[in-house]
């Protein structure tokens, strides 16, 4: 019951957020506008586009490489694809038109500063996780150990035998 009050507590926030959000912008871009002309903004907005664009392109390029790097060593890719994920958004905020959302893009994408949005994804992500998570339209609960299925009362559950396959291929040497 409580994990449905937060969710509707999200919705909410995120319902606002995109109802303030672009009459924030509105406001934004005329203000721009009455100072430097109306051409002169519309201008800087497509200049903050191709920008964007751009630096999307390279830095999807960057987290990709290192992406493929940590999975051909053996390595948990953690912090890349947190940084793939960080692009993700900051290119989509790109997308937006105006300059809010544009320099809360270039900050997810620009590499000097993704460190300092890492942990909040990061804490963001493991709060979804220790909370329970929606795995295939149902809530998993977890443990006290972040184990998916693990109920601290009752210990971790267990599917029935008819599931229990297990796939494999056998080599005589």
């Amino acid at each position: 019951m409580a994990q449905r009050r937060g969710r509707g507590k999200i919705g909410w926030i995120l319902f606002l957020m995109l109802l303030v959000i672009p009459v924030i912008e509105v406001i934004v871009i005329i203000q721009v506008g009455r100072t430097i002309g109306g051409w002169q903004t519309f201008g800087l907005l497509v200049l903050w586009s191709l920008i964007g664009a751009w630096l999307v392109k390279s830095q999807w390029r960057t987290a990709w490489r290192a992406l493929r790097t940590a999975l051909q060593t053996g390595r948990m890719p953690a912090r890349e694809l947190t940084d793939a994920a960080l692009i993700l958004i900051g290119g989509t905020l790109l997308l937006a038109p105006g300059f809010l959302t544009d320099i809360m893009g270039l900050f997810l994408i620009l590499p000097f500063t993704r460190p300092l949005a890492r942990p909040l994804l990061q804490a963001a992500v493991a709060r979804r996780l220790l909370d329970g998570t929606m795995v295939g339209g149902t809530t998993v609960s977890t443990g006290p150990t972040g184990t998916p299925g693990a109920d601290p009362m009752t210990g971790p559950r267990r599917r029935p035998a008819q599931d229990d396959v297990i796939e494999g291929e056998i080599v005589d040497d």
